[in-house]
């Protein structure tokens, strides 16, 4: 195509100004034990405008691929970080865990402290299992071994909401049974391996540099909310958000209280990095 009898040639490079509704602030969200991403959809849907959420299905769960064998929470945390590097997110960044997310959150911020602009900590504690504790992961993972993931749903559902949420919210019961259900053997079986084996991180909360948030139900019958409790006094700065009625799913039992400490924290994060 010519133009004034001359050929065309390559459009001049210009530099040009543009806005991005992307936030700047990035945040990755780490589901329990045996759920999915699918828990976090309520802070998907209320909080994207305050972050870029990232909510990965870990090996074994929700649609990611299954792998055989034992998991250690390092292989775990590995895998965020790899996600994190494929997608092209670099510097400091909020991450979030859900109770097995939190113990993979915690092993993520020992390996990579300088990653993190903040931390969530929701329905999970810093503590190792006991002996007790890892001899039920051991027999528990034998069962399912033998049995299949029905084992973990009829020992694990009835205990994980608030007895409220079983009377009054079906719809939500059934959808974190459905939840469990599309976990993989393989994946709750690797995961029980991982709990069980992980490594206690009380003395690594007093190491914490960055704002944390500590979210806790009061009626949570998975982890007691004393655990919350030691959490956030070790931890040099940290807010505590106990959710009356609540137990241990507390993004999806109270979204809108969860999501407004969310959103309360993140806001702080974002001041704190602008300072910086």
């Amino acid at each position: 195509m010519t133009r004034n009898g001359a050929d065309e040639g390559p459009p001049e490079m210009i530099t040009l100004a543009y806005a991005d509704s992307t936030p700047d602030l990035v945040l990755l969200l780490i589901h329990g034990f045996p759920l999915s991403s699918r828990m976090w959809e309520p802070q998907l849907a209320e909080l994207g405008e305050h972050a870029r959420i990232i909510v990965p299905d870990l090996r074994g769960f929700g649609d990611s691929e299954p792998v055989d064998g034992e998991y250690t929470m390092a292989e775990l945390a590995d895998d965020c970080m790899a996600l994190l590097e494929a997608l092209g997110v670099d510097g400091p960044i909020v991450v979030g865990g859900m109770s097995m997310g939190g113990y993979v959150a915690l092993e993520l911020l020992r390996q990579h402290p300088d990653r993190f602009a903040g931390l969530l900590l929701a329905s999970t504690k810093a503590g190792a299992d006991s002996a007790e504790a890892r001899a039920g992961r051991d027999a528990t993972a034998a069962r399912v071994a033998q049995d299949g993931i029905d084992v973990v749903v009829a020992g694990m559902l009835g205990k994980l909401m608030a007895n409220a949420v079983y009377d009054e919210d079906p719809e939500l019961v059934d959808e974190v049974e459905e939840m469990m259900r599309q976990s993989s053997q393989e994946g709750v079986i690797g995961a029980l391996a991982a709990m069980r084996d992980r490594a206690d991180s009380t003395e690594l909360l007093e190491q914490i540099k960055v704002p944390t948030l500590v979210v806790h139900g009061t009626e949570d019958r998975v982890i007691p909310h004393a655990e919350a409790e030691a959490m956030a006094e070790l931890l040099p700065e940290a807010g505590l958000v106990l959710l009356e009625g609540t137990g241990h799913m507390t993004p999806l039992e109270q979204p809108e209280a969860f999501n407004a400490a969310l959103k309360d924290f993140l806001v702080h994060v974002a001041a704190t990095l602008e300072e910086e």
